[in-house]
């Protein structure tokens, strides 16, 4: 299929196109994860809802980001369909999410960076299923009406483990006429969930019509650019890497297949302590607010703020309903954040 490049026009100043048309242009990424870090997004679903209920701290990441040397900000809206929106409730809020993600994204940015819609794999999609495929379309086609009344520059669709899937998104996005950006992820093997090599997966998104292809998540720099590279070999134009940044053994590449996470630990930790002691307050060292968090979970049922009536003071300190002690954690202050921002590059080359 030729592909088609009369109606690629960035919506101000040089476009992502242009821009790699000189070098590589540098990205940002991990949004989610370091917002759970931080305390404002729900380990498991990690839906976006942060950019309604926290968009401060959306912004500071963003400004992170871009004083790091950011040249494109992401919106904050993977994972937010509305299938994937109601798993924690806010399946009538996709409009507003959406809206909301590119809309925080491009006060941040200002002149100083393009800013990119966002689409993600949907956990719909299935080959045997062929309505399944209209169902993700009209899933995309949602976030992308949503996204696209803030006029963001261009798209990237990202991690998606099914080539069709990836596919369905080039399509949907060719419809808006912005620029794309589509990246496939592997896990243990470097394979396609329909069997696809990472370079037939590349010359497919190609020809669809995606103007940068490319791999995204799950491993670290060394893991992925192997992948990148042989992406490279098959198509020309430009190849997109967003690696993740966790250390895994060579046998296990895919970091969510690793103990990343240690919240498991401090969860633990009342029901050793607190079974003798009458809990009073809780006062954990330099961890971060995610782990200070996680004994008054597993005391109470449920997260402190910001899950409930939220008012993070900026200090790492937790101000809770009173079915939770207090948490407090030091060494996390926005300062400190700042100095060392978890950041995953986007490193985007052309032939």
């Amino acid at each position: 299929m030729p592909r088609k490049d009369s109606h690629r026009v960035a919506s101000r100043g040089p476009g992502i196109l242009e821009r790699l048309a000189k070098g590589v242009v540098l990205g940002d990424g991990g949004y989610l994860l370091e917002l759970e870090k931080r305390g404002y997004v729900q380990a498991g679903p990690f839906t976006p809802e942060v950019v309604l209920e926290h968009p401060s701290a959306v912004k500071e990441l963003h400004q992170e980001f871009l004083d790091a040397g950011a040249e494109v900000l992401q919106s904050l809206a993977f994972y937010a369909s509305k299938e994937k929106l109601a798993t924690t409730g806010f399946a009538d809020r996709v409009g507003e999410i959406n809206r909301a993600a590119v809309r925080l994204a491009r006060e941040v940015a200002g002149k100083r960076a393009l800013v990119a819609a966002n689409l993600s794999l949907t956990w719909m999609y299935d080959p045997k299923d062929g309505a399944s495929s209209d169902k993700v379309r009209a899933l995309f086609d949602e976030q992308l009406n949503a996204q696209l009344r803030e006029s963001p520059d261009f798209v990237i669709a990202e991690t998606f483990s099914w080539l069709g899937e990836a596919l369905l998104a080039v399509e949907r996005i060719e419809k808006t006429g912005l620029p794309s950006m589509v990246t496939m992820s592997f896990d243990k093997n470097p394979m396609s969930y329909d069997g696809s090599t990472p370079a037939e997966c590349a010359r497919a998104l190609r020809n669809a019509g995606a103007d940068v292809v490319g791999v995204n998540c799950l491993r670290n720099p060394l893991l992925l650019l192997p992948i990148a590279a042989e992406m490279r070999k098959a198509v020309t134009g430009f190849v997109a890497c967003q690696p993740t940044a966790y250390r895994t053994p060579p046998d296990i590449p895919d970091f969510t297949a690793t103990n990343f996470r240690t919240r498991r630990k401090p969860s633990s930790f009342p029901g050793a302590r607190w079974a003798r002691t009458p809990p009073r307050r809780n006062r954990s060292g330099s961890t971060t607010s995610d782990r200070a968090a996680a004994p008054c979970r597993s005391m109470s049922g449920r997260w402190p703020a910001p899950w409930g009536k939220p008012r993070p003071t900026g200090r790492g300190v937790w101000t809770t309903t009173s079915r939770c002690p207090r948490t407090s954690s030091t060494g996390t202050t926005p300062d400190e954040r700042a100095r060392r921002p978890s950041r995953t590059l986007a490193i985007h080359t052309s032939t």
